[in-house]
């Protein structure tokens, strides 16, 4: 199956480059229905005119970012040039801590096709 998000332009970059292998989403709805070996299509922001399509390698879920972020190194949640905490906050942008609990979250591993 092919599932299709919009990832903000420097996550899109990581991916693009490498170095960003799990992507961090809310374990809501629309990603319980992401299987593995499903493939994802990210659309960068803001135009969404370049695409990068990845296979999903594994299902990772937590009860919270900060718990996920435990397990994984900065390297392949993001890039070296970011650290944890700038990490959680751009994502409590996106999903509240009260979101959180209620959903959990999902560590996406991904492979570029």
């Amino acid at each position: 199956m092919l599932h299709q998000l919009k990832l903000q332009e420097r996550f899109f970059d990581y991916i693009e480059n490498g170095t960003k292998r799990i992507e961090l989403r809310l374990y809501d709805e629309k990603r319980k229905a992401i299987n593995l070996g499903d493939e994802i299509e990210f659309l960068k922001l803001p135009a969404l005119n370049d695409k990068l399509k990845v296979k999903v390698c594994g299902l990772l879920r937590y009860s919270s970012f900060s718990d996920l972020f435990k397990d994984f190194d900065i390297n392949i949640l993001a890039d070296k040039s970011m650290s944890k905490e700038e990490l959680l906050d751009v994502l409590q942008e996106f999903y509240t801590t009260e979101e959180q609990s209620k959903y959990g979250v999902l560590g996406i591993r991904i492979e570029k096709i």
